[in-house]
């Protein structure tokens, strides 16, 4: 039986991980309701041969391709919206050409008090626009920024932007409407995962990309006021800034099978919870759901070795990076590392904590690369902690 010495922790004692708000899921049944409703949509603005058909360029009267054109009326038509533009830039450009249709420089924007995701900190500064932070997680602050008069736009993230964030997405669009504040929201990670998109919740605009939903590489969507879509294809008046027939063909293709996939992965997730919580896999401590950025696991272990993980795991079927977080690409499931984001709150988390996504995966799976993993790891640890170094000899694990 071998001995294992217990483990040094040079960075202080492990931090538990803090109480998190996951945003609801989509339930299997509505899921199907969903998809079924998309296809309905689909046959309302498309003849039969025309799905397999794609055109391309600036069509005079349109401005873009005839099949773009359908796809956007499939797009507003599926979310209740009175329009949709599909952009090229995927989340970042669906994004910067909704703020940009949406403010002028030096405008003055409303936005969460939180670290704001990389790309869309370039997007504001590339704009000029003047933010202002308020606590959305504090209604009292909230209502108070919006009372201000100081603002003609709020920007929400619809998927949680640090881990202790609790607002619920609706109640803040819903209090900016009533302050005649309009809103843009950032609905990556959350379309079609949760029940209500920012748009169907009543804000101005939903931007997402569909790169992100199964399509291809590079393609976005604005959804939302008509005035606004309006200014995005103003904005979008090049040949080659369209998004070609092919391209958005493509994306609803794609998009007919995510409402179904997305609730069968947050089952799955909910399952690998409940069984981690059980005490199944050794190595692990503590666990919670979370939306940071896409809904995952969030794996506090019991040792320092969240930074190693990764490659050990991706040796055992794990995929070894994001390609654009429930892209086509990725089937395997992801064990990564928290996002800079997240740690920019708490930094101690980055040598105790990864987050785990199932991707196409059964909780039989992530719970067995896991354990595979975090055994090798403990078999090497203990091999280092040894007296001796680790080539001295010992007993095979009992």
């Amino acid at each position: 039986m071998t001995v294992r010495l217990p483990p040094a922790f040079p960075s202080g004692p492990p931090p538990g991980l803090p109480a998190t708000f996951p945003l609801p899921t989509v339930p299997l049944e509505d899921a199907v309701r969903t998809q079924f409703r998309l296809l309905e949509c689909v046959a309302a603005h498309f003849e039969g041969t025309q799905l397999f058909e794609a055109d391309a360029g600036v069509v005079p009267g349109l401005g873009r391709p005839r099949t773009t054109a359908r796809v956007e009326a499939v797009l507003a038509d599926h979310f209740g919206a009175e329009d949709a533009a599909l952009v090229q830039g995927a989340g970042t450009g669906a994004i910067r050409a909704a703020l940009q249709a949406a403010l002028s420089p030096g405008d003055p924007l409303l936005i969460h008090r939180a670290p704001v995701y990389k790309s869309t900190a370039t997007t504001l500064r590339g704009l000029a626009a003047r933010t202002t932070e308020a606590d959305f997680n504090d209604r009292t602050a909230l209502r108070e920024a919006l009372e201000s008069g100081a603002f003609g736009w709020a920007y929400v993230q619809h998927s949680r932007q640090r881990l202790g964030d609790s607002y619920d997405p609706g109640e803040v669009l819903a209090a900016c409407r009533a302050a005649g504040v309009r809103t843009v929201v950032d609905d990556n990670y959350a379309v079609m995962r949760v029940p209500a998109s920012g748009v169907e919740l009543g804000a101005d605009a939903s931007c997402f990309s569909l790169f992100k939903l199964h399509g291809p590489e590079g393609v976005g969507a604005v959804v939302g006021a008509r005035d606004l879509i309006s200014r995005v294809r103003a904005d979008n008046y090049s040949g080659g800034g369209q998004v070609q027939g092919h391209q958005a063909l493509d994306a609803l293709r794609a998009l007919t099978h995510v409402p179904v996939m997305w609730a069968l992965q947050s089952r799955v997730g909910d399952e690998i919870a409940r069984r981690l919580a059980a005490g199944e896999v050794t190595g692990v401590a503590e666990v919670r759901i979370a939306n940071t950025q896409d809904r995952c696991l969030l794996v506090r272990l019991d040792r320092p070795v969240a930074r190693e993980l990764p490659a050990v795991a991706a040796r055992h079927g794990a995929a070894p990076y994001p390609v654009g977080a429930n892209s086509r690409y990725e089937i395997a499931p992801l064990v990564y590392r928290m996002s800079a984001s997240t740690l920019e709150d708490a930094p101690g988390l980055a040598d105790w904590t990864v987050r785990i996504n199932p991707m196409r995966a059964g909780a039989d799976l992530v719970i067995g690369i896991l354990r595979r993993s975090l055994r090798e790891l403990s078999r090497h640890t203990t091999s280092h902690d040894r007296p001796g170094g680790p080539d001295t000899p010992h007993e095979p694990e009992s």
